[in-house]
């Protein structure tokens, strides 16, 4: 899951990517409107977490052109009003949830995981294929039965192919979802995830390389 936090208090954005990124997610920090609808108009996210009360572009406005453009993008506002007609203001412009501050990140997590399945097709609570098991609430990974440890990059990689239901999943795809737009993309990291996951997960091989085309698991 790719995530865009919009906000200009610079520590709690940081927090919150920081935060965010513990939980296997990608996540991008814009600090102002302005630099969010650019950053809206490259890359395609799951989940924007915005606060309502932005320099440049207010949060209001940025909602409001995410909504008229027709992505599927989910918007978490993030507003100090607490008041009920503050909340259905925002509501009504088009974001998904609503959160006031102070909040707790647990909640915060929460809600942007629970977004996040709601822009994509729904997939089923647990992902399995060819013996592979993986849990995403409970960040759990077995194969025949017997437990895997995996990085949260590896974690998010097999998600990703496991979501792929069998079809090839390509190298843009795996960077778009489980790096943020800092990575390179003529790195080798996925290459390289793609060969410790096989490590990991063992014999007999399991995921497959499609020559100029990507990866899958059948």
């Amino acid at each position: 899951m790719r995530v865009l936090v919009v906000e200009d208090e610079r520590l709690l954005a940081d927090a919150i990517g920081d935060g965010l990124r513990k939980q296997a997610l990608a996540v991008d920090v814009a600090y102002d409107g302005d630099a969010a609808l650019e950053r809206l108009t490259v890359n395609d996210y799951d989940v924007v977490v915005l606060d309502r009360d932005l320099p440049k572009v207010s949060g209001d406005e940025v909602c409001r052109t995410l909504v008229q453009s027709g992505i599927e993008t989910r918007v978490l506002m993030l507003t100090a009003a607490a008041a009920v007609r503050e909340r259905v203001a925002g509501l009504g412009i088009g974001a998904d949830d609503y959160l006031t501050k102070p909040f707790a990140f647990a909640e915060l997590a929460a809600r942007v995981l629970a977004l996040g399945r709601r822009a994509r097709p729904a997939a089923p609570p647990v992902l399995e294929r060819a013996g592979i098991h993986l849990d995403p609430h409970r960040r759990t990974v077995s194969r025949d039965g017997g437990p895997v440890e995996l990085s949260k990059k590896e974690f998010a990689v097999l998600a990703e192919l496991l979501l792929g239901d069998g079809g090839v999943v390509s190298a843009e795809q795996l960077l778009e979802k489980a790096w943020d737009e800092h990575i390179d993309p003529f790195t080798g990291v996925v290459r390289f995830t793609i060969m410790m996951l096989r490590r990991k997960l063992g014999d007999p091989p399991v995921i497959e390389t499609v020559p100029g085309v990507g990866y899958l698991i059948r």
